[in-house]
C-alpha cells in the first residue's frame, strides 16, 4: 500500500468517472483556503522523489505550483470553501507536466499587465504569473484560464535555477 497523505491519488486508484489509467500520473486536491496551501510542500517533495528531479527543478517547481495554486484559490474560486483545486502532475520521460484547475470562470492570461513596468512596480499583486513564466520551460492555459498547465525539464539544467 502506498503511503500518500488522504487527498494524494495516484490516478489508477482513484474512482472517478473517467478511467485514467497510468502509474505516472498523480492528483492532489485542494479546497479554496489558504490552510490547503500548507500541503503543497510534502506534495511537491513526493512529486519530486518520484520524478528524480534535483534542487534545482525541485525549486522551480515549488515557486510555480505555489504560484498558480494560490492564483487558482484566491482569484479563480474566490477562496469559496465549497469550491476545490485540482492538481494533476504526469511523468513522462524527462519532463514532469503540472496542471491546476480551479472552479472560477477563467481570465485573459494575454491581459496581465508586465510586472516589471515602471507603473505596476509597486503593485502588491500581479507577479505571479510573471514568475510561473520564468521558472517552468513552458506554460499554456486552457478552460478560459481556469486551467495552467506547467511543464518542467527533468534534465540536469543549470540555466534555469
Amino acid at each position: 500500500m502506498l503511503s500518500l497523505p488522504l487527498n494524494v491519488f495516484p490516478v489508477n486508484q482513484l474512482q472517478t468517472h473517467h478511467q485514467m489509467a497510468a502509474n505516472n500520473t498523480k492528483l492532489l486536491i485542494l479546497r479554496s483556503t489558504y490552510d490547503e496551501i500548507e500541503q503543497l510542500q510534502p506534495f511537491v517533495e513526493e512529486l519530486c522523489q518520484w520524478a528524480n528531479c534535483n534542487n534545482a527543478v525541485y525549486d522551480r517547481i515549488r515557486l510555480s505550483l505555489s504560484e498558480a495554486v494560490n492564483n487558482a484559490i484566491v482569484h479563480g474560486n474566490k477562496l469559496k470553501k465549497d469550491k476545490d483545486v485540482t492538481i494533476k502532475a504526469v511523468w513522462e520521460a524527462e519532463t514532469l507536466s503540472l496542471s491546476v484547475s480551479d472552479e472560477g470562470s477563467g481570465f485573459d492570461a494575454q491581459a496581465i499587465p508586465d510586472p516589471l513596468k515602471e507603473d505596476n512596480l509597486l503593485k502588491k499583486n500581479g507577479r505571479g504569473i510573471y514568475l510561473i513564466r520564468h521558472y517552468a520551460d513552458q506554460v499554456n492555459f486552457s478552460r478560459h484560464g481556469s486551467c495552467i498547465h506547467m511543464e518542467f525539464s527533468l534534465k540536469n539544467k543549470a540555466s534555469n535555477s
